[in-house]
Protein backbone atom coordinates (compact mmCIF):
# COMPACT_ATOMS: atom_id res chain seq x y z
CA UNK A 1 0.00 0.00 0.00
CA UNK A 2 2.95 2.35 0.85
CA UNK A 3 4.67 1.76 -2.29
CA UNK A 4 1.75 2.42 -4.10
CA UNK A 5 1.43 5.73 -3.20
CA UNK A 6 4.98 6.69 -3.32
CA UNK A 7 5.17 5.34 -6.89
CA UNK A 8 1.73 6.86 -8.06
CA UNK A 9 1.82 8.09 -11.78
CA UNK A 10 -1.07 10.07 -13.43
CA UNK A 11 -0.94 9.58 -17.40
CA UNK A 12 2.58 8.81 -17.04
CA UNK A 13 3.42 11.89 -15.09
CA UNK A 14 5.54 11.35 -11.81
CA UNK A 15 3.51 12.45 -9.09
CA UNK A 16 5.35 13.18 -5.86
CA UNK A 17 7.44 11.18 -4.04
CA UNK A 18 5.64 11.14 -0.38
CA UNK A 19 6.83 8.92 2.82
CA UNK A 20 3.84 7.55 3.90
CA UNK A 21 3.28 4.54 6.55
CA UNK A 22 1.24 1.82 6.31
CA UNK A 23 -1.59 2.95 8.79
CA UNK A 24 -1.80 6.25 6.93
CA UNK A 25 -1.86 4.67 3.30
CA UNK A 26 -4.53 2.31 4.79
CA UNK A 27 -6.75 5.35 5.97
CA UNK A 28 -5.98 7.12 2.49
CA UNK A 29 -7.04 4.02 0.69
CA UNK A 30 -10.14 2.98 2.63
CA UNK A 31 -11.62 6.71 2.94
CA UNK A 32 -10.70 7.17 -1.01
CA UNK A 33 -12.75 3.57 -1.36
CA UNK A 34 -15.66 5.32 -0.07
CA UNK A 35 -15.94 8.19 -1.91
CA UNK A 36 -15.83 6.20 -5.07
CA UNK A 37 -18.69 4.61 -3.72
CA UNK A 38 -20.62 7.37 -1.98
CA UNK A 39 -20.18 9.83 -4.54
CA UNK A 40 -21.54 7.70 -7.46
CA UNK A 41 -24.20 6.57 -5.35
CA UNK A 42 -25.36 9.93 -4.64
CA UNK A 43 -25.47 10.65 -8.26
CA UNK A 44 -27.48 7.10 -8.82
CA UNK A 45 -30.17 8.26 -6.09
CA UNK A 46 -31.07 11.86 -7.64
CA UNK A 47 -31.39 9.81 -11.55
CA UNK A 48 -33.38 7.45 -10.30
CA UNK A 49 -35.56 9.77 -8.45
CA UNK A 50 -35.96 11.35 -12.46
CA UNK A 51 -36.30 7.49 -13.53
CA UNK A 52 -39.53 6.71 -10.63
CA UNK A 53 -41.29 9.99 -11.74
CA UNK A 54 -40.56 8.74 -15.60
CA UNK A 55 -41.71 4.90 -15.18
CA UNK A 56 -44.92 6.70 -12.99
CA UNK A 57 -45.26 9.13 -15.57
CA UNK A 58 -45.93 6.78 -18.75
CA UNK A 59 -47.96 4.15 -16.98
CA UNK A 60 -50.16 6.96 -16.20
CA UNK A 61 -50.32 8.42 -20.02
CA UNK A 62 -47.96 11.32 -18.77
CA UNK A 63 -44.70 13.21 -19.73
CA UNK A 64 -43.35 13.41 -16.23
CA UNK A 65 -40.24 16.02 -16.18
CA UNK A 66 -39.28 17.52 -19.42
CA UNK A 67 -38.46 20.88 -18.39
CA UNK A 68 -35.48 21.53 -16.49
CA UNK A 69 -32.99 20.40 -18.14
CA UNK A 70 -32.58 18.33 -21.33
CA UNK A 71 -35.38 15.84 -21.23
CA UNK A 72 -36.01 17.16 -17.52
CA UNK A 73 -32.80 15.09 -16.46
CA UNK A 74 -32.11 17.88 -14.03
CA UNK A 75 -35.34 18.03 -12.42
CA UNK A 76 -33.94 16.07 -9.27
CA UNK A 77 -30.99 18.62 -8.83
CA UNK A 78 -33.39 21.50 -8.73
CA UNK A 79 -35.70 19.90 -6.23
CA UNK A 80 -32.10 19.22 -4.40
CA UNK A 81 -31.39 22.87 -4.94
CA UNK A 82 -34.60 24.09 -3.47
CA UNK A 83 -34.81 22.19 0.29
CA UNK A 84 -31.31 23.02 -0.07
CA UNK A 85 -32.43 26.98 -0.02
CA UNK A 86 -35.27 26.37 2.35
CA UNK A 87 -35.46 27.10 5.72
CA UNK A 88 -34.92 24.37 8.37
CA UNK A 89 -37.82 24.91 10.89
CA UNK A 90 -37.29 22.91 14.30
CA UNK A 91 -40.97 22.61 16.20
CA UNK A 92 -40.66 24.95 18.77
CA UNK A 93 -41.95 21.21 21.61
CA UNK A 94 -39.76 19.05 19.53
CA UNK A 95 -36.29 17.59 20.64
CA UNK A 96 -33.72 19.73 19.62
CA UNK A 97 -31.33 17.24 19.28
CA UNK A 98 -32.90 14.31 18.78
CA UNK A 99 -34.98 16.35 15.67
CA UNK A 100 -31.80 16.79 14.01
CA UNK A 101 -30.16 13.34 14.89
CA UNK A 102 -32.67 11.54 13.09
CA UNK A 103 -32.41 12.17 9.40
CA UNK A 104 -28.64 12.09 9.41
CA UNK A 105 -28.99 8.04 11.38
CA UNK A 106 -31.14 7.07 8.55
CA UNK A 107 -29.18 8.66 5.89
CA UNK A 108 -26.03 7.28 7.29
CA UNK A 109 -27.29 4.06 7.68
CA UNK A 110 -28.28 3.61 4.18
CA UNK A 111 -24.41 4.46 3.06
CA UNK A 112 -22.87 2.13 5.11
CA UNK A 113 -24.22 -1.45 4.16
CA UNK A 114 -22.80 -0.63 0.71
CA UNK A 115 -19.43 -1.54 2.22
CA UNK A 116 -19.62 -5.05 1.67
CA UNK A 117 -21.70 -5.22 -1.73
CA UNK A 118 -19.05 -7.00 -4.29
CA UNK A 119 -19.72 -5.21 -7.51
CA UNK A 120 -17.67 -7.87 -9.08
CA UNK A 121 -14.53 -10.47 -7.87
CA UNK A 122 -12.86 -8.34 -5.59
CA UNK A 123 -13.96 -5.11 -5.91
CA UNK A 124 -15.46 -4.50 -3.07
CA UNK A 125 -14.83 -1.90 -0.07
CA UNK A 126 -15.08 -4.67 2.78
CA UNK A 127 -14.48 -8.47 1.73
CA UNK A 128 -15.67 -9.91 5.35
CA UNK A 129 -16.54 -13.02 5.89
CA UNK A 130 -19.77 -11.96 7.95
CA UNK A 131 -20.80 -9.82 4.97
CA UNK A 132 -24.60 -10.44 4.60
CA UNK A 133 -24.69 -10.54 8.87
CA UNK A 134 -23.40 -6.76 8.49
CA UNK A 135 -26.33 -6.00 5.97
CA UNK A 136 -28.81 -7.27 8.54
CA UNK A 137 -27.46 -5.90 11.24
CA UNK A 138 -26.61 -2.05 10.06
CA UNK A 139 -30.10 -2.01 7.67
CA UNK A 140 -32.11 -2.74 10.87
CA UNK A 141 -30.26 0.48 12.53
CA UNK A 142 -32.80 2.37 9.97
CA UNK A 143 -35.69 1.87 12.23
CA UNK A 144 -34.16 4.05 14.49
CA UNK A 145 -34.27 6.87 12.82
CA UNK A 146 -38.14 6.68 11.82
CA UNK A 147 -38.72 6.32 15.51
CA UNK A 148 -36.94 9.01 17.05
CA UNK A 149 -38.18 11.02 13.91
CA UNK A 150 -41.80 10.42 15.11
CA UNK A 151 -40.86 10.94 19.01
CA UNK A 152 -38.82 13.79 18.62
CA UNK A 153 -41.12 16.02 16.85
CA UNK A 154 -43.87 16.24 19.35
CA UNK A 155 -46.59 15.87 16.99
CA UNK A 156 -48.96 12.70 17.02
CA UNK A 157 -49.65 11.98 13.22
CA UNK A 158 -46.09 11.94 13.46
CA UNK A 159 -45.75 9.18 16.14
CA UNK A 160 -48.67 7.18 15.04
CA UNK A 161 -46.48 6.79 11.65
CA UNK A 162 -43.39 5.97 13.07
CA UNK A 163 -44.79 3.42 15.29
CA UNK A 164 -46.29 1.97 12.79
CA UNK A 165 -43.34 1.80 10.77
CA UNK A 166 -41.19 0.10 13.50
CA UNK A 167 -44.05 -2.58 13.49
CA UNK A 168 -43.67 -2.74 9.82
CA UNK A 169 -39.86 -2.74 9.65
CA UNK A 170 -39.75 -5.36 12.45
CA UNK A 171 -42.29 -7.65 11.26
CA UNK A 172 -40.80 -8.24 7.29
CA UNK A 173 -36.60 -8.16 8.87
CA UNK A 174 -38.09 -11.43 10.78
CA UNK A 175 -39.06 -12.95 7.61
CA UNK A 176 -35.84 -11.64 5.65
CA UNK A 177 -33.77 -13.39 8.69
CA UNK A 178 -35.34 -17.00 7.35
CA UNK A 179 -35.01 -16.48 4.00
CA UNK A 180 -31.50 -15.60 4.02
CA UNK A 181 -30.87 -18.30 6.15
CA UNK A 182 -31.67 -20.69 3.63
CA UNK A 183 -29.44 -18.40 1.22
CA UNK A 184 -26.17 -19.06 3.48
CA UNK A 185 -27.10 -22.83 3.81
CA UNK A 186 -27.32 -23.66 0.09
CA UNK A 187 -24.22 -21.16 -0.48
CA UNK A 188 -22.04 -22.18 2.33
CA UNK A 189 -20.95 -18.81 3.47
CA UNK A 190 -21.80 -15.50 4.59
CA UNK A 191 -19.53 -13.72 2.75
CA UNK A 192 -21.59 -11.50 -0.09
CA UNK A 193 -18.35 -12.52 -2.95
CA UNK A 194 -19.37 -16.27 -1.84
CA UNK A 195 -22.82 -16.78 -2.30
CA UNK A 196 -22.69 -14.93 -5.89
CA UNK A 197 -19.84 -17.24 -6.62
CA UNK A 198 -22.27 -20.06 -5.42
CA UNK A 199 -24.51 -19.46 -8.19
CA UNK A 200 -22.50 -20.39 -10.74
CA UNK A 201 -24.21 -22.77 -13.41
CA UNK A 202 -26.92 -23.86 -10.62
CA UNK A 203 -27.92 -27.41 -10.72
CA UNK A 204 -25.49 -28.15 -13.40
CA UNK A 205 -26.96 -25.86 -16.32
CA UNK A 206 -25.93 -23.07 -17.86
CA UNK A 207 -27.89 -20.46 -16.03
CA UNK A 208 -26.42 -18.36 -12.98
CA UNK A 209 -28.38 -17.38 -10.10
CA UNK A 210 -30.18 -18.77 -7.34
CA UNK A 211 -34.01 -18.25 -8.74
CA UNK A 212 -33.26 -21.32 -10.89
CA UNK A 213 -33.16 -23.39 -7.50
CA UNK A 214 -36.77 -24.88 -7.21
CA UNK A 215 -36.19 -24.90 -3.72
CA UNK A 216 -34.90 -21.10 -3.44
CA UNK A 217 -37.27 -19.24 -6.17
CA UNK A 218 -40.04 -19.06 -3.75
CA UNK A 219 -37.69 -17.12 -1.31
CA UNK A 220 -36.30 -14.91 -4.24
CA UNK A 221 -40.33 -14.14 -4.53
CA UNK A 222 -40.45 -13.38 -0.74
CA UNK A 223 -37.36 -11.26 -0.75
CA UNK A 224 -38.41 -9.13 -3.19
CA UNK A 225 -41.83 -8.43 -1.75
CA UNK A 226 -40.61 -8.12 1.48
CA UNK A 227 -38.19 -5.61 -0.21
CA UNK A 228 -40.82 -3.72 -0.66
CA UNK A 229 -41.84 -3.84 2.63
CA UNK A 230 -38.85 -2.86 4.34
CA UNK A 231 -38.19 -0.14 2.05
CA UNK A 232 -41.72 1.06 2.62
CA UNK A 233 -42.65 0.79 -0.96
CA UNK A 234 -45.98 0.60 -2.31
CA UNK A 235 -48.20 -1.01 -1.82
CA UNK A 236 -46.63 -1.60 1.56
CA UNK A 237 -46.59 2.09 1.95
CA UNK A 238 -48.72 2.46 5.42
CA UNK A 239 -46.16 4.85 6.52
CA UNK A 240 -46.34 7.80 4.27
CA UNK A 241 -50.19 7.21 3.64
CA UNK A 242 -51.22 10.60 3.14
CA UNK A 243 -54.75 10.12 3.51
CA UNK A 244 -54.30 8.85 6.50
CA UNK A 245 -51.33 10.32 8.43
CA UNK A 246 -50.79 13.72 6.89
CA UNK A 247 -47.26 12.41 5.33
CA UNK A 248 -45.69 10.25 7.94
CA UNK A 249 -43.26 10.51 10.40
CA UNK A 250 -41.39 12.88 8.13
CA UNK A 251 -44.50 15.49 9.10
CA UNK A 252 -42.39 18.49 10.59
CA UNK A 253 -39.27 18.03 8.65
CA UNK A 254 -38.28 20.51 6.37
CA UNK A 255 -35.11 21.70 4.08
CA UNK A 256 -32.17 19.37 4.23
CA UNK A 257 -33.57 17.50 6.57
CA UNK A 258 -36.72 16.54 4.88
CA UNK A 259 -33.87 16.00 2.03
CA UNK A 260 -31.88 13.29 3.87
CA UNK A 261 -35.17 11.24 4.69
CA UNK A 262 -35.97 11.54 0.88
CA UNK A 263 -32.45 10.33 -0.04
CA UNK A 264 -32.35 8.02 2.62
CA UNK A 265 -35.27 6.40 1.27
CA UNK A 266 -34.11 5.96 -2.44
CA UNK A 267 -30.58 5.14 -1.27
CA UNK A 268 -32.45 1.95 0.59
CA UNK A 269 -34.57 1.30 -2.37
CA UNK A 270 -30.99 0.71 -4.90
CA UNK A 271 -29.76 -1.27 -1.83
CA UNK A 272 -33.10 -3.38 -1.64
CA UNK A 273 -32.65 -4.09 -5.41
CA UNK A 274 -28.91 -4.75 -5.27
CA UNK A 275 -29.46 -7.33 -2.90
CA UNK A 276 -31.96 -9.28 -4.63
CA UNK A 277 -29.80 -9.25 -7.91
CA UNK A 278 -27.23 -10.47 -5.79
CA UNK A 279 -28.42 -13.38 -3.34
CA UNK A 280 -30.70 -14.35 -6.42
CA UNK A 281 -29.77 -13.59 -9.95
CA UNK A 282 -26.09 -13.89 -9.99
CA UNK A 283 -24.75 -10.28 -8.55
CA UNK A 284 -22.21 -9.90 -11.01
CA UNK A 285 -22.27 -12.66 -12.88
CA UNK A 286 -23.64 -13.03 -16.50
CA UNK A 287 -27.47 -14.44 -17.14
CA UNK A 288 -25.35 -17.21 -18.83
CA UNK A 289 -22.31 -19.22 -17.24
CA UNK A 290 -20.53 -18.53 -21.21
CA UNK A 291 -17.17 -17.24 -21.57
CA UNK A 292 -18.01 -14.51 -24.40
CA UNK A 293 -20.19 -12.66 -21.48
CA UNK A 294 -17.58 -12.77 -18.89
CA UNK A 295 -16.03 -9.99 -21.31
CA UNK A 296 -18.40 -7.91 -19.74
CA UNK A 297 -16.98 -6.27 -16.70
CA UNK A 298 -19.16 -7.66 -13.94
CA UNK A 299 -20.41 -4.57 -12.99
CA UNK A 300 -22.08 -3.48 -15.83
CA UNK A 301 -24.56 -7.44 -14.79
CA UNK A 302 -24.76 -5.91 -12.06
CA UNK A 303 -26.28 -2.18 -13.10
CA UNK A 304 -28.75 -3.86 -15.28
CA UNK A 305 -30.10 -6.53 -12.66
CA UNK A 306 -30.02 -3.21 -10.47
CA UNK A 307 -32.22 -1.04 -13.05
CA UNK A 308 -34.21 -4.21 -13.71
CA UNK A 309 -35.62 -4.76 -9.92
CA UNK A 310 -36.18 -1.03 -9.57
CA UNK A 311 -38.46 -1.00 -12.78
CA UNK A 312 -40.07 -3.54 -10.95
CA UNK A 313 -40.16 -1.83 -7.72
CA UNK A 314 -41.95 1.66 -10.07
CA UNK A 315 -44.62 -0.67 -11.89
CA UNK A 316 -45.87 -2.34 -8.53
CA UNK A 317 -46.50 1.07 -7.05
CA UNK A 318 -47.79 2.44 -9.98
CA UNK A 319 -50.05 -0.21 -10.30
CA UNK A 320 -50.81 -1.71 -7.00
CA UNK A 321 -53.17 -0.04 -4.34
CA UNK A 322 -51.98 -0.29 -0.70
CA UNK A 323 -52.53 -2.29 1.71
CA UNK A 324 -54.55 -1.86 4.49
CA UNK A 325 -52.34 -2.02 7.79
CA UNK A 326 -53.81 -5.11 9.33
CA UNK A 327 -53.67 -6.94 5.73
CA UNK A 328 -50.05 -5.86 5.41
CA UNK A 329 -49.02 -7.41 9.36
CA UNK A 330 -51.18 -10.54 8.24
CA UNK A 331 -48.86 -11.31 5.19
CA UNK A 332 -45.78 -10.71 7.41
CA UNK A 333 -46.67 -12.98 10.82
CA UNK A 334 -49.23 -15.09 9.22
CA UNK A 335 -47.61 -15.92 5.91
CA UNK A 336 -44.33 -15.21 5.52
CA UNK A 337 -42.64 -15.65 8.45
CA UNK A 338 -43.74 -19.48 9.13
CA UNK A 339 -43.14 -19.95 5.01
CA UNK A 340 -39.91 -19.21 5.32
CA UNK A 341 -39.26 -20.71 8.57
CA UNK A 342 -40.59 -24.20 7.27
CA UNK A 343 -38.32 -23.33 4.09
CA UNK A 344 -35.07 -23.53 6.82
CA UNK A 345 -36.50 -27.04 7.72
CA UNK A 346 -36.92 -28.05 4.52
CA UNK A 347 -33.40 -27.01 2.64
CA UNK A 348 -31.41 -27.95 5.67
CA UNK A 349 -33.38 -31.50 4.84
CA UNK A 350 -32.29 -31.82 1.52
CA UNK A 351 -28.57 -30.55 1.79
CA UNK A 352 -28.37 -33.26 4.45
CA UNK A 353 -29.79 -36.17 2.31
CA UNK A 354 -27.34 -34.73 -0.39
CA UNK A 355 -24.34 -34.60 1.55
CA UNK A 356 -25.13 -37.97 3.28
CA UNK A 357 -27.84 -39.02 2.73
CA UNK A 358 -30.65 -41.15 5.33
Amino acid sequence: MTEFFQNFNFLGIPALHVAMSYEWAWFLATIIGILVIALPLMLAVAMIIYADRKIWAAMALRRGPNVVGPFGLLQSFADGLKVFLQETIVPAAANRGLFILAPIITFTVALIVWAVVPFQVGVVLADINVGLLYVLAASSLGVYGIILAGWSSNSKYPFFSAIRAAAQMVSYEVAIGFILISIVMWAGTFNLTGIVEAQRGVLGTPINGFFLNPLLFPMAVMFLISSLAETQRAPFDLTEAESELVAGYQTEYSSMSFALYWLGEYANVILMCTLNATLFWGGYLPPLDWAPLYAVPGIIWLFAKILFFFFVFSWVKATVPRYRYDQLMRLGWKVFLPVSLFWVFLVSGVLMWQRVGF
